[in-house]
């Protein structure tokens, strides 16, 4: 078994309040789920407005297959929603 875990810490320019926010990542971690069946959270920057870093993890029998599906949620972040811009992201993956 192989886990990997991916944050990405996101800029998010268009956003004027933390309602704004979270209808941006609401919608960015459904399509992030639906499509590769990840599990997406907010991990910290919840109280800031323009600022979200996102954990994504994948569970799987081989390690490319892991890097692979990470690298593709990562690609979808800035087509999903045009307003985010990726800072940091950091890639672990064990197994």
């Amino acid at each position: 078994m192989v886990v990997g875990l991916c944050t990405v810490e996101l800029f998010i320019a268009e956003s004027q309040s933390l309602k704004d926010k979270r209808q941006v990542l609401h919608g960015l971690k459904e399509r992030l789920r639906s499509k590769f069946n990840l599990s997406v959270a907010e991990v910290d920057g919840q109280d800031l407005w323009q600022k979200a870093v996102l954990a994504m993890a994948c569970v799987a029998s081989e390690g490319r297959f892991v890097s692979q599906v990470l690298e593709q949620a990562l690609n979808l972040i800035p087509q999903a929603a045009g307003a985010l811009r990726i800072v940091e992201r950091r890639f672990d993956v064990d197994g």
